[in-house]
């Protein structure tokens, strides 16, 4: 069974056809999911979804704010967050983190988003969900600010991680896990392969990062659903020299510890 651990099933592409994609996703082995927010009113929505599908596939939800939607977010909107965090079926913050691809947001205000994120999980002990383009030295720099500031290991996820392999052991040794996504299948990724094949086994996930990055052999199909993490599964499982069944099973382990779910 597998753990799709990023996948935005608030979206208008998934939610014209749910009831299908998550019927495609049982029939895929696909046995859980977690719904990302990425504002406020997609926090809500995943909570709702969430709330609803209570049997295969078991949905999750995280509550968060993106970096790129974070200027335009309330003092009101993070109440909301807050308040969100404490639901039933709420297991991570997020999808938060920093941004230089896209001039939607100013640096301080996604560096303060993102703090934000940090002392909601120190506070709750919610695994935050991380998002990182074009800024991976800045991130890196911003981590380690966060976990000398409470003096811990950080606890999240770097989501769809395309970084180099220096930077994935440094993400390690300050306490996060590390998540693929469909980047690692294409044709000309042998580099991040590489670094999926170096991952400590218990801090290796997987997931579609749905309607988005539709993995081999379906890039360019959209939209991406989860029950296609079986195919960034099977890729990882060639790359590591292992089974998909070991892939699957340490993967979906390693998720249920962090989400502290069954």
């Amino acid at each position: 069974m597998f753990f799709d651990t990023h996948a935005h099933l608030a979206d208008e592409a998934i939610q014209l056809n749910l009831e299908e994609i998550l019927k495609l996703a049982v029939n895929a082995r696909v046995e859980r999911i977690l719904c990302v927010g990425t504002t406020a009113s997609s926090s809500r929505m995943g909570i709702e979804i969430a709330q609803t599908v209570r049997f295969s596939p078991h949905v999750y939800a995280s509550v968060g704010v993106h970096p790129n939607y974070a200027h335009q977010a309330s003092d009101e909107d993070w109440k909301k967050i807050r308040s969100m965090a404490q639901e039933d079926r709420v297991v991570a913050l997020g999808e938060t983190g920093l941004d230089k691809h896209w001039d939607d947001c100013d640096w301080d205000t996604q560096v303060a988003n993102l703090e934000r994120h940090w002392d909601l999980s120190f506070e709750t002990g919610l695994p935050v969900i991380l998002h990182s383009r074009d800024c991976e030295m800045e991130m890196l720099e911003e981590l380690e600010k966060a976990s000398a500031r409470f003096d811990k290991p950080l606890h999240g996820i770097m989501h769809s991680f395309v970084g180099a392999a220096s930077t994935a052991e440094r993400c390690i040794k300050l306490g996060l896990h590390v998540s693929f996504a469909g980047m690692v299948t294409y044709k000309k990724a042998d580099d991040l392969r590489a670094v999926a094949a170096i991952i400590p086994e218990d801090r290796l996930l997987i997931e579609t990062d749905s309607p988005y990055l539709t993995p081999e052999p379906h890039r360019g199909r959209r939209p991406n659903t989860p029950a296609n993490v079986i195919h960034t599964a099977e890729c990882i499982a060639k790359a590591r020299g292992c089974s998909l069944s070991e892939i699957a099973k340490l993967t979906t382990a390693n998720a249920c510890r962090l989400f502290s779910v069954p």
